[in-house]
């Protein structure tokens, strides 16, 4: 088929739901059941096309945008195109449902990233602190024990220099200059 043929078969399909929900809207029961049935059949393909990992929820989001269309029904405004208004319900619809599941997707884990779990430790902190520890060794005692007791365990200057003997001032210089001193052999310049 071509474009024009398209169009025209598109045309005519507006027409004929529009037709069926429109004697629906005037009392016709039979006329509005068959509307929804046509209009599903629309919806699944529209929703399957959309949808990659399962019929279940394209079914599900069927029945809930069909049920929006007739919650709505009455705000539908005849000069318009049936389609296009169907449409907006089904993209709020679909948007509604993707930003639940990127909520739920957020907060659960899939199963099979629960096994890479057990695949490898992180060594990384381990191995990082090691690597300071080597580092430390390599400072004079006036310059590792302050760092190790204010940076690393937390203390206070005052129970640094009460512990190691030293005053508050030369724990504080011994913090600075231990510091400038390892990021000197971290860049390889002492």
């Amino acid at each position: 088929m071509n474009r024009t043929t398209d169009i025209t078969a598109a045309q005519a399909k507006e027409a004929h739901l529009r037709a069926l929900f429109l004697s629906g809207l005037d009392g016709d029961s039979a006329a509005y059941r068959q509307f929804l049935a046509e209009l599903g059949a629309h919806l699944r393909g529209f929703l399957r096309r959309r949808l990659h990992d399962g019929a279940s929820d394209a079914e599900d989001l069927m029945q809930e945008i069909l049920l929006a269309v007739h919650n709505a029904r009455h705000t539908y405004r005849s000069q318009e195109p049936l389609t296009a208004w169907i449409h907006a319900i089904a993209r709020y619809k679909l948007t509604d449902y993707f930003r639940a599941r990127a909520r739920h997707d957020a907060l659960n884990d899939p199963l099979d990233d629960a096994f890479e779990l057990l695949a490898a430790p992180d060594l990384e902190p381990a191995q990082a602190k090691r690597d300071v520890g080597k580092l430390l060794e390599q400072l004079p005692d006036r310059q590792r024990l302050p760092i190790v007791h204010v940076k690393l365990e937390g203390l206070s200057v005052t129970e640094t220099a009460k512990l190691t003997g030293l005053s508050e001032s030369a724990v504080k210089i011994g913090v600075h200059r231990g510091l400038k001193a390892l990021a000197a052999r971290i860049r390889g310049t002492r």
